[in-house]
């Protein structure tokens, strides 16, 4: 496996991207990593960089990169609903350095993961085969309380040191007064502005795509947790789970970002062997 610098234009900003690559017999697809934000090409733990050197390792180059305002690359911030030019850059940059491939994979985590969906809803780019979608943002309001009504307020009322603490006085009006507006919340109560259109274009991004999905979720995460309970409410995404071009992998007790080394290896070994059968083909 060998690594090079890749630097690239977009909208008049320098961006610095990682190109890892195995040694021969590259396939004909590359993958993006692309990285939520903000942090930089290298991800939590080194992640993103452990990520695409084992999948160059078994065959397929992989570009990890910097969007602007980030690492190395020069020009403002911005957050994961802006940054389809970076994305149509960093792949315009990989098939230009190494012109045998056919086909990019784009894989994101958390909102990268979100940004990738909503790039594909604005672009359509036919040079996109396959998504790595880890974990992926829908974060609003009211998912964030429908999470925690299910997950944490339902456990709570079970518990016989919750009622104790009630009849003592010991559980406070405010936290009464916040489960309340949970209850309104995850009901779709929810205020004007929560951020309901990104939502609708990563499904509508989501149904459009004809290639192949790879949807991996920790079970010990509250972000992959919304994202389940947000799917299985969306017609569209129910339609889309169902597709046998999506495979679906729990990552039993993994966190957000697969902290441990166990959770980390086992997600790479389910990319690398969905390339291998999946987009790749």
């Amino acid at each position: 496996m060998k690594e090079s610098v890749l630097a690239f234009d977009c909208q008049g900003e320098r961006l610095i991207g990682i190109l890892s690559e195995p040694d021969a017999d590259a396939a004909d697809t590359g993958v993006i990593v692309i990285v939520g934000g903000p942090q930089y090409r290298a991800g939590s733990h080194r992640q993103f960089t452990l990520q695409a050197r084992h999948v160059a390792r078994h065959g397929f180059p992989t570009l990890r990169f910097d969007y602007c305002g980030m690492g190395d690359a020069t020009g403002e911030a911005r957050d994961f609903q802006q940054v389809d030019a970076d994305i149509a850059a960093a792949i315009d940059a990989l098939l230009a350095a190494r012109p045998t491939l056919k086909r990019v994979v784009l894989s994101g985590l958390c909102d990268a993961a979100s940004a990738a969906l909503l790039y594909l809803n604005a672009t359509r780019d036919p040079r996109v085969s396959g998504l790595v979608l880890i974990n992926p943002w829908v974060r609003s309001a009211t998912t964030l309380a429908q999470t925690h009504v299910k997950h944490y307020y339902w456990h709570r009322l079970r518990q016989h040191d919750f009622w104790l603490k009630l009849l003592r006085g010991g559980v406070g009006l405010k936290a009464l007064r916040t489960l309340g507006r949970n209850l309104q919340l995850a009901r779709g109560d929810a205020a004007p502005g929560d951020q309901r259109s990104f939502q609708e274009r990563m499904a509508s991004a989501a149904e459009g795509f004809a290639g192949a999905m790879l949807l991996l979720l920790s079970t010990d995460d509250y972000t992959a947790r919304e994202f389940v309970a947000h799917a299985t409410q969306t017609p569209r995404w129910l339609a889309v789970l169902a597709r046998p071009s999506l495979r679906r992998v729990d990552l039993e007790g993994a966190d957000h970002t697969l902290s441990t080394s166990g959770h980390l290896d086992a997600a790479h070994a389910c990319i690398v062997e969905w390339l291998q059968h999946g987009p790749a083909q």
